[in-house]
């Protein structure tokens, strides 16, 4: 039995926007997962982990994210990267999420079969449309296992 599959985002595809709100509370429950006592992320003008921003597809509604149309079952997250553009977003701000996805490519698996990647990259702005972060995400489909029967 196989699990059904989404029809895959072609490469350059764009998802719909989502907000994303910094909440401290979120900062706060972040930092505590990551045991990390850094003044900087509590308080009134707390700011975010870097890696904070991975959250953000809580927020995303039905339908909003870029379908990589991998199988669940052999879906591995491979790489996660973020970059900043300026100052880290802090508590009360408004962001607005949208993916895009910029390649897909496949490559022989070490245990035989195809193994195949996604690259997406979510891109995070103010409220004014200013480029505030970008996560780059990695996904990879395992190569399917072999009928053994």
């Amino acid at each position: 039995m196989t699990t059904p599959t989404v029809e895959p985002s072609p490469v350059g595809a764009m998802g719909k926007e989502w907000d994303v709100f910094v909440e401290r509370g979120k900062i706060r429950e972040f930092a505590a997962a990551m045991q990390s006592d850094n003044p900087a992320y509590q308080g009134a003008e707390a700011v975010i982990p870097p890696t904070f921003l991975v959250n953000a597809v809580q927020w995303a509604p039905a339908g909003s994210r870029i379908a990589v149309g991998f199988d669940r079952r052999r879906l591995l997250h491979g790489e996660q990267e973020y970059t900043f553009h300026g100052a880290l977003p802090k508590v009360g701000d408004r962001l607005t999420a949208r993916e895009r996805l910029v390649d897909r490519f496949d490559k022989p698996g070490k245990k035989g079969g195809q193994m195949r990647f996604a690259i997406v990259v979510t891109e995070f702005r103010s409220t004014t449309g200013e480029l505030i972060a970008e996560a780059r995400a990695t996904y990879i489909e395992t190569a399917a296992k072999e009928d053994t029967k």
